[in-house]
């Protein structure tokens, strides 16, 4: 198993993976708005996208986001996203090694935490990411999307 920061030039792969991560998900805009936020990702020091490989194969990723705070000493803390193994190579221990190369990374910043929310609602994955260090009675999350607009709004 390979396990690394992916590189600029994997984003169809990434793409790909990501149909593993929703049964459904709203649809990519055009190539080039997507490629221009992929670049404007590899750019920013705060972002990293890790992968884990089976024969040179992307199967498994998360991103990990670092946020400058003003508590805690000015230390900052991380948010982990989009953890996904791809259907064919899931419980071979691919998401544990993506996710330690995202802690990995935060510790490496001086994070003070790391939170991480999933939309699961399976007591397996619940388990999983408690076996991976995450404690999901720490604290209580909240989440709220954006309102449905019409035509026409902005």
């Amino acid at each position: 198993m390979d396990v690394r920061q992916i590189a600029p030039s994997e984003l169809k792969s990434l793409l790909a993976l990501y149909r593993h991560l929703h049964d459904t998900d709203d649809p990519l805009p055009d190539t080039a708005t997507v490629e221009s936020v992929w670049q404007e990702l590899m750019g920013n020091p705060r972002y990293r996208y890790f992968g884990a490989y089976a024969a040179e194969q992307l199967v498994s990723s998360c991103t990990v986001t670092v946020i400058p705070n003003l508590t805690r000493g000015c230390k900052p803390y991380a948010v982990v996203e989009n953890v996904v193994t791809h259907a064919d190579h899931r419980k071979r221990g691919y998401g544990k090694a993506v996710l330690a190369e995202a802690l990995s990374f935060a510790w490496s910043q001086g994070c003070y935490k790391v939170m991480l929310m999933t939309g699961r609602k399976d007591e397996a994955t619940f388990q999983f990411y408690e076996s991976v260090g995450f404690n999901r009675s720490d604290k209580q999350a909240f989440a709220m999307k954006a309102p449905a607009t019409k035509p026409g709004d902005r």
